[in-house]
């Protein structure tokens, strides 16, 4: 498919951490709507920053089953979040009661 902002229609980004998702809504020449979902990771080699990129083409056949999907497993985490079995807060080191090295 033809690299074209032009048949850019929405964009939403979401940072999370080391990782922004980025949900793109786009049009062919023909009209039809699809989405490109990309994960972009910040990584670090050589001492420069890199990002790798994962992406994901989701064409209009397939928006109804993919929802399904989607809602179905959020659902159930959503369920299983409420058993108190499975953490859900994310870590971060504030988290950490810092030590000593006495401590060690």
């Amino acid at each position: 498919m033809e690299n074209d902002n032009n048949n850019e229609v929405y964009s939403k980004v979401v940072r999370a951490g080391k990782r922004t998702y980025f949900f793109d809504v786009k049009a062919t020449k023909g009209k039809d709507l699809y989405v490109i979902l990309t994960e972009s990771k910040k990584s670090s080699s050589s001492g420069r920053d890199n990002f790798e990129k994962h992406k994901l083409f989701l064409y209009k056949e397939d928006f109804e089953k993919f929802q399904e999907g989607l809602d179905d497993v959020l659902n159930k985490i959503k369920e299983l979040k409420e058993t108190g079995e499975y953490s859900f807060e994310s870590e971060s080191p504030s988290k950490y009661k810092s030590l000593t090295f006495e401590e060690l």
